[in-house]
């Protein structure tokens, strides 16, 4: 059955029209039809499940969202080249990431995201809950400092660095937060401050993943340990 997020207010009552903003998508590329049935979200919690009549969605039943971690998970990704943080909005959505916050750190080598960019991963990211049957779309911040954001970082978070020896992410509780560095990695100063910030500072093992590859394989790790994934 086909999902779909849109606005709150266009799905009040038990019986409205079909919603603008994916009226075109309903009708001239899937070609549903009056007796077809479909699945509406609001993204704040709540799905509604219709009946296509007339031009119009008749409600069949309004329930809680489901489809969400019980672990909310946010990762903080510092810029990355080209489309590489697109891989991730859509991977981390489907596994359950909960927040994406972005972030500029010393050795990034894009300094900003263009709004255009910005509203593409949005837009991953609800396609991406869409096919993976979430009950939320997780929301993607426009990117901060390094300095900002880590001065943001809620109690319990972790700084992933490939060369920490000793502590591994597995070891310690699952956090709420994660930061990942950009291509080239934190530069010492950058880990220092997450120290001095009370952001703890942890290892993935003795193999090097490339930046794109962490965020998935992180949450992968930390959701099952939580009961969230596999």
């Amino acid at each position: 059955m086909h999902r779909f997020f849109v606005e709150p207010a266009a799905m009040t009552g038990e019986r409205f029209p079909v919603p603008p903003a994916i009226a075109h998508q309903v009708t001239r590329v899937l070609r549903l039809a009056d007796g077809d049935e479909l699945v509406l979200l609001d993204g704040r919690g709540v799905q509604v499940r219709c009946r296509l009549e007339g031009g119009t969605c008749v409600v069949l039943k309004r329930v809680e969202a489901t489809g969400e971690p019980t672990h909310q998970l946010t990762i903080w990704q510092a810029l990355l080249k080209g489309d590489h943080l697109e891989p991730i909005v859509r991977h981390g959505t489907e596994i359950g990431i909960a927040r994406f916050r972005l972030f500029t750190s010393e050795r990034c080598v894009v300094r900003e995201l263009s709004p255009r960019k910005l509203e593409r991963l949005q837009a991953v990211a609800r396609e991406a809950a869409e096919q993976s049957e979430r009950g939320l779309v997780p929301p993607v911040d426009a990117p901060v400092s390094y300095a900002q954001a880590i001065k943001a970082a809620a109690p319990g978070s972790v700084l992933l660095f490939e060369r920490q020896q000793g502590k591994r992410l597995t070891q310690m509780e699952p956090p709420p937060a994660v930061f990942i560095g950009p291509e080239g990695g934190f530069s010492p100063g950058e880990i220092e401050g997450a120290g001095w910030a009370g952001v703890a500072v942890a290892g993935l093992g003795p193999r090097i993943l490339r930046s794109e590859t962490v965020a998935v394989a992180v949450a992968a790790a930390i959701l099952s340990r939580t009961g969230d994934f596999a």
